[in-house]
């Protein structure tokens, strides 16, 4: 058995998202250092502060991304470890993932309904690794 044996396409889908949330994150302090001033950022931050528009956006799509990808990774290190993962588990991933990254923008410029429906897609696909981890 090779090491290409032991990792397949949904665990590379799995590695791609968690670079996802790492643009995410990086997307999302670019912003607030944007908005915030010098001496907060440079002191404790005990103060709350309040971002706007596109920033907040930005961290809004972020906090959702970090909502629903502990249970996709999870459900992929099941399906994979189980020896149940197959095409529905690869498929579930593909859509999981490319959910994921069309949301971002769709976010990021407020695009209403659209978003909702790729959001969807992306659940839908987290319910398909499921689905095959759990058969």
């Amino acid at each position: 058995m090779t090491q290409n044996d032991l990792v397949t396409q949904d665990l590379v889908l799995a590695g791609w998202s968690i670079v996802l949330a790492l643009v995410q994150l990086g997307l999302a302090g670019i912003g607030k250092r944007m908005q915030e001033p010098r001496s907060w950022g440079a002191g404790p931050r005990d103060d709350v502060m309040s971002y706007s528009g596109r920033t907040a956006r930005l961290i809004r799509a972020q906090s959702n991304l970090m909502e629903t990808l502990p249970m996709f990774l999870g459900a992929v290190a099941i399906a994979h470890l189980a020896g149940r993962n197959g095409s529905l588990s690869v498929l579930g991933a593909e859509l999981y993932l490319a959910g994921r990254v069309i949301y971002v923008p769709l976010y990021w410029f407020g695009v209403p309904y659209v978003r909702t429906l790729v959001w969807l897609v992306a659940t839908l696909g987290l319910c398909l690794v499921l689905t095959d981890c759990l058969s």
